[in-house]
Order: structure tokens, then C-alpha cells, then sequence
């Protein structure tokens, strides 16, 4: 199916199942622990051997020598494969550093050996027997401050528009600020775990922890140098990924290895500090921002420039991303750079780039409302926009912002906020009330499905993945009510590369482009079933096929009907910028004599397009400002700049939010749709409920104190020197 122009009235605009609050159909098998996720795969490798990685002990350098034999010769040992005993392997798709192979050391913890044997305790105890002699690499410089110093002004601007210079000498107004964000793990509950059975030596099974199953079916091929006819991925359950599942990770090359080895299924799971230093990352940040305003608050220049580092080839984190379509302006100039690190990958990781770049634009917002004197919401509203700013000929498909902040400020009591930093207590708490705007892209992928009508059900076969965002129960609702039938009476088969290719789960792209890609095939396939009836334009409700004389219910059709079809997206789309939009309102305390900061209530306000199910899409957002309280108040990869490796690499020392950090929360979905965005008219929401939330909460901590933090995490080592005196 083609998408050539906006979608008309369909289906959905009346929809009795899409846009309706539902359950998730796979809650029940998660709450029972019997969902099969990658590490747990008994049913399909019942006898698999246990495997454990050894992780390199440097940061860059190379590998002189690996003593294994005492390893070998270990208690119920089956194989080892050192990185010594192999020529470097391919890299997959974007992957920087090489998964394993060869005995140079490009980042601390990559993976350097493997150990199979019959127990996980086994495997473990026979990996600290290996010895491992380094020689390290040049010295180099970890300090990204002082490389942005080195970098600033430099290089083509990636976006410019209008006479930047003329606006900060004409304004009324001008702010000029330095913002830090820190490294930042994923943290997902499930680490990176693959059970591969390769035992053969020629086909190969993998069951892996994975949001995209192409891309991974894909990178397995090229970087064992096989063909992919000769591989299956299967990936039905995922506990979490945030991004850092998107590629193939060194668990599933590791698990393959040693499974050809033992000539066995092989289990691996990385341990935490591998999942925080071999996997990926977010970078941390340098940003400078300056903006400049005339004397009624609109925006006359927008300079943002930043730095993230990253391995030689790889793409960092690009804080500047939102900062040439969000606000109006008449000029910006806009500039990220990309700094070379050996540090352990960066990647994407939940909103890449705008949950960085939005931490410190929407402080520098608040700083230039404060200076001109404006409430810090009337001044976003002022620099709303409705075309692309950058490039005016551009419309907005459709955009919201301003309801999403008048909605909010509403439901928030935002007119009864403390209105003087410092100035609102409640007992030994200072209490402070902060806003701030969230964008993110609406992009889309193509999508592919495979619709079977059999003995009355509808099958749905796809190789998108549920990563805990409700896949299954969406992409049921939408088959059921393209074909007019009830969602009980339709099984979702996900995540095996046996399956037609899909979007897969990420970059806000899985939902819009997977349910799209359902429907595509669902229409092929009431086309199918018309002409076997051989009729015209049939209609397909409450579980019965009309058309004519012709009225036969769906369960009575005898054969089985099959149909497969994707979601093509047409340049039409190239015409329209698209966004999905938000703003977050929070109130916190921070405590006047120790400023410890406690979140206590949130609202959020999303511009999506329709919401599929308001369920599903809730339980994303309040995720999302969940992980934005951790982004804000504690998240800090700790780095050693000597070794060049994260120091608190477990959940001990890298502290997210958790239960007892996460107060009341409301999420409000306006009731907007988006005709050029998909045929359902609806957009992701699972990353906008990121964007801004940290910087939020930094304002609403500055509202409680009148201390001014620009380093996140707004740690009370940042504010007790300037707290009120006792």
C-alpha cells in the first residue's frame, strides 16, 4: 500500500476498538512469569549450556598474550573462544567498535573471551581463570569541556538562517549560558541476553533480547559472513530496551560463538557493567546557548552549539537537534560537533538528541522569560510557530503546542504557582513550580504484515517486536477493527525474521509505522476475500461481510485467506515538517537545609495525533517522566578519565528513579489527529513523555531556591552553599 496523499475519512475516524482504552493482551503471561524472554527460552533450547564473557580490563590498547587453559581445565567447562583465537569479525549495521575478534582494544569492557559450560556459576568462576597481559594506548584527553573550548566557532554551521549577529547586537534582551549534561545508561530492567543455537555450524537459531529484528538478522549474517537464509531471529519479548537494543550487541555474537564451540544451545546474559560499558550509551553534553529577544518576548536569534564524543566513526548525541524547528525566530545559527572518544559506544538512547538538547534549551527559556519579565509559559506561547523556521515554506503537518501549554498550565493550577524563586515554603520545604516544552519528530518507517483469516481468526504475522510499549494489544486493535471483527478473535504473532519485515521498535517510528503496516495488510487482504466472493467494495463491521445481496458473517468463510502487504510512504511527506509536541508542569520541594529536591506532582500535556490506546500510550508517558526525574535529580555515568571507563557501572552507583521517587502523575492526550502522518492519523508518543521533563523539574528547582543549575544532575552538592541560612 502507497500513502500518496493525506489520509480521508476511514475506518478509525469512527472507530469502535482503535482510540479505546484496552489491556494489554500479554499482560497476563508477564504478570505470571510465563512470557518466553531470550535468556528463558526452555521451550525451544531445553538442554542450552551456560555462557560468560570476559570483558577487556583497559580502556584502548592492545592485547599481548591470554592464558586459558587453567579455564579449560575448570570444573564442567565445554568451550572457550578467546579474541585471540579468531581474526576480527565484520561489524554489523552501526556498529563502531567490532563485537569481538583480534587483539585490539578500542573501549573498556569489550568483549575478549567467552566461556561455555554447564552452569551459569561454572561459566563465571572458570572466566576469572583467564590471565589477560595488555599494552595500553597513547594517553589521550577525556575532558570534553575543554575539547568543546577547542572546537567552539569551529566548522560550517549546521543550520543558519538569517543575520545572526545583527539579532544579538539589536535586541532587548540577550542570555549566554553553558549547560552540561551528563553520560547516561539505558538502565533497562533485562539486560542484553541472547540463546543461540549454532551447534551445527551452519544454521543458526538466535533468540535474542532485540527492538529491530531485520536490522539484527541482517548484522548477524554480515558479521559471521553467512547467509542470511541460514539464520531465524526470534525476539517475541523484550524488558526494555530504550535504544539500546536497536543493534546486534556482543551477547548474541558471544552466545553464537560458543555455541559452535560446545556444539551446543548456548544462554548468555551480560553482566550489568558490560550492559553499561560494552553496550551503549548516551554521551554526555556540552551546550552553549544564546538567545536573543526583542522588547514583546518574540525571538530575534537562536545560537546553540554542542558537543558529544563518541568512537572514531560513530554519530554521539546531538543536543541541537530540536533547535532548528521547535521555537520561531527570525535567525539562528546552529552547530553540533562531534568529538572523538575512546569511551565505550554512544548511541541512541530514548529521544536521542532532543532529551539532551531540551535539558538545557528549555532552561535557557526560562532564563530569558525571567529576563524580560514574562511567565515562562505566556513566553512559548509568544514564539509558538506553524511553519518550520528554518525553512518557512514548510508547514507543520499539524502542531499544538500552544493548547498543549494552555492545557497543562490549567490542569496544573499554574496561575496559583509560586511567582518569586525562593519565595513559597511548606515547612522545612521550599517549594518551586516549573514548566518546559517537549518535541520530538514524527518519523516513519516502511512497515510489512501478514493477514490469514482461518477457521474464523484472524492471524497477524510481523516481525515487529513489543519492548514493553504494547505492540501486541495495538496492532490487534487495528487488525480487528480494519477487518470488523472483535480483538479477541485475533492472534498476534511478533518478532521472528521468518515474518514480513517491519518497522521495528524505536525512534517513536514503531507504532505510526507497525500499525500502518497491519493495516496495509489487512485491506489486501479484504480485497482477497471480496473478489473470492466476487463482490465490489465490501463491507467488513461487527463480524459480518456485506455487499448487496451478499451478507455472510466471517466466521462462515470456509477457506483459508491469505494477504501480505507494507505501508509505503510517499514523498508527499517531504512537504510537511512533522512533530509531536508536549509540555511538562511539575512541582517539587527541595529541602531548605540539606537541598535534598523530592518531585511531587507532574502533568504532562501530548499533541500525537490519535491515540491508539490511551492505555498503552499512558503507561509510555508516565515512563518517560519516570526516567526524566532520574535524567534530572540523580543519572550521572561517573567517568574515569585515567582508564576511561564508567566507574559505577551497576545499579548500586548509577542511581535511577524508582518507586518511592515517582508521585502524582497525570497524562493528558489533546483528541488531535494527523492526516499526513500515517492512514490511522497517528503519531508516537513513547519519547515526547522524555522531551523536557529534566529541565522541568531544574526549573521548578530554581523556583524553589533562586539557585541557578546548569549541570545536571541537580544534585544537593550543587545548591547547599547557596541555600537560605539556617
Amino acid at each position: 500500500m502507497e500513502f500518496n496523499k493525506p489520509a480521508g475519512e476511514n475506518v478509525f475516524d469512527n472507530g469502535k476498538i482503535v482510540g479505546k482504552p484496552m489491556k494489554r493482551i500479554d499482560g497476563p503471561l508477564k504478570v505470571t512469569g510465563t512470557a518466553p524472554y531470550a535468556y528463558e527460552r526452555n521451550d525451544a533450547a531445553p538442554d542450552a549450556l551456560y555462557g560468560y564473557p570476559l570483558a577487556a580490563g583497559i580502556g584502548h590498547g592492545r592485547i599481548i598474550s591470554m592464558d586459558a587453559e587453567a579455564a579449560r581445565e575448570a570444573p564442567g567447562v565445554r568451550a572457550i573462544v578467546t579474541t585471540l583465537e579468531i581474526d576480527p569479525l565484520e561489524k554489523g549495521m552501526n556498529n563502531v567498535a567490532r563485537l569481538f575478534g583480534g587483539a585490539d582494544i578500542q573501549h573498556y569492557h569489550q568483549a575478549i573471551a567467552v566461556v561455555v559450560a554447564d552452569t551459569f556459576e561454572q561459566a563465571r568462576a572458570a572466566a576469572a581463570m583467564i590471565t589477560v597481559e595488555y599494552e595500553d594506548g597513547a594517553e589521550v584527553n577525556l575532558d570534553l569541556d575543554e575539547a568543546f573550548r577547542n572546537v567552539e566557532g569551529t566548522g560550517e554551521p549546521d543550520t543558519l538562517v538569517g543575520d545572526i549577529e545583527a539579532a544579538f547586537r539589536d535586541a532587548a534582551a540577550v542570555i549566554d549560558n553553558m549547560y552540561h549534561t551528563p553520560g547516561e545508561s539505558h538502565t533497562m530492567m533485562e539486560p542484553h541476553t541472547s540463546t543461540v543455537d549454532w551447534s551445527d555450524g551452519e544454521d543458526m537459531t538466535v533468540w535474542t533480547s532485540n527492538q529491530m529484528i531485520n536490522w539484527n538478522h541482517g548484522s548477524i549474517a554480515t558479521t559471521f559472513g553467512i547467509d542470511a537464509e541460514r539464520i531465524r531471529v526470534e525476539s517475541p519479548y523484550v524488558g526494555g530496551g530504550f535504544g539500546a537494543k536497536l543493534w546486534l550487541r556482543a551477547d548474541a555474537v558471544l552466545a553464537a560463538l560458543g555455541s559452535r564451540a560446545a556444539g551446543a544451545p548456548v544462554k548468555l546474559a551480560l553482566p550489568r557493567p558490560m550492559v553499561m560499558n560494552n553496550t551503549t550509551h548516551r554521551s554526555a553534553t556540552v551546550q552553549r546557548i544564546r538567545l536573543a529577544a526583542d522588547s514583546d518576548g518574540r525571538l530575534k536569534g537562536i545560537w546553540h552549539e554542542a558537543a558529544s564524543y563518541c568512537l572514531p566513526g560513530g554519530r554521539g548525541e546531538n543536543a541541537t537537534a530540536q533547535t532548528p524547528i521547535f521555537y520561531a525566530g527570525e535567525t539562528r545559527r546552529v552547530k553540533n560537533h562531534v568529538i572523538d572518544m575512546p569511551l565505550p559506544e554512544t548511541a541512541d538512547m530514548r529521544a536521542p538528541g532532543e532529551a539532551s538538547g531540551l535539558m538545557a534549551l528549555e532552561i535557557a527559556m526560562d532564563e530569558m522569560a525571567e529576563a524580560l519579565d514574562m511567565d515562562p509559559v505566556q513566553f512559548r506561547i509568544v514564539n509558538d510557530t506553524q511553519v518550520n523556521p528554518s525553512n518557512p515554506d514548510i508547514p507543520f503537518s499539524d502542531r499544538h503546542f500552544v493548547e498543549c501549554l494552555e492545557r497543562g498550565a490549567e490542569a496544573f493550577g499554574w496561575e496559583d504557582r509560586n511567582r518569586t524563586p525562593g519565595g513559597m515554603r511548606d515547612g522545612d520545604w521550599l517549594i518551586g513550580h516549573g514548566v518546559a516544552g517537549a518535541y520530538r519528530g514524527a518519523l516513519v518507517l516502511p512497515s510489512g504484515a501478514r493477514a490469514i483469516l482461518s477457521g474464523g481468526k484472524l492471524i497477524i504475522e510481523t516481525d515487529m517486536t513489543d519492548i514493553g510499549t504494547g505492540s501486541y494489544t495495538i496492532l490487534a486493535q487495528t487488525a480487528a477493527e480494519t477487518m470488523g471483527m472483535d480483538v479477541d478473535d485475533v492472534e498476534m504473532r511478533l518478532a521472528n525474521s521468518a515474518y514480513p519485515v517491519s518497522s521495528g521498535s524505536g525512534g517513536q517510528f514503531g507504532a505510526p509505522s507497525s500499525t500502518s503496516g497491519v493495516y496495509a495488510a489487512c485491506m489486501a487482504l479484504r480485497e482477497k476475500i471480496a473478489g473470492n466472493l466476487g463482490v465490489e467494495n465490501p463491507s467488513f463491521a461487527g463480524g459480518r461481510i456485506t455487499a448487496g445481496d451478499t451478507d455472510i458473517a466471517i466466521a462462515d468463510v470456509n477457506e483459508e485467506v491469505s494477504a501480505e502487504d507494507a505501508i509505503q510512504w510517499g514523498d508527499f511527506q517531504k512537504g510537511y515538517a512533522m512533530g509531536t509536541f508536549g509540555a511538562h508542569f511539575v512541582e517539587v520541594g527541595v529541602h531548605a537545609y540539606t537541598g535534598e529536591t523530592r518531585v511531587r506532582r507532574m502533568v504532562a500535556v501530548c499533541d500525537a495525533g490519535r491515540i491508539i490506546n490511551p492505555i498503552t500510550a499512558r503507561s509510555q508517558v508516565i515512563g518517560g517522566m519516570a526516567m526524566g526525574i532520574g535524567a534530572a535529580l540523580s543519572e550521572d555515568m561517573a567517568l574515569d578519565r585515567a582508564r576511561g571507563f564508567f566507574a559505577n557501572h551497576d545499579m548500586a552507583g548509577y542511581e535511577v528513579a524508582v518507586h518511592a521517587d515517582i508521585p502524582e502523575q497525570t497524562v493528558i492526550f489533546l483528541d488531535t489527529t494527523d492526516a499526513v502522518a500515517t492512514p490511522l492519523k497517528a503519531k508516537g508518543v513513547g519519547e515526547l513523555g522524555l522531551c523536557g521533563v529534566a529541565a522541568a523539574i531544574a526549573n521548578a528547582a530554581y523556583n524553589a531556591t533562586g539557585i541557578r543549575v546548569r549541570d545536571y544532575p541537580v544534585t544537593l552538592d550543587r545548591m547547599i552553599d547557596r541555600l537560605p541560612a539556617i
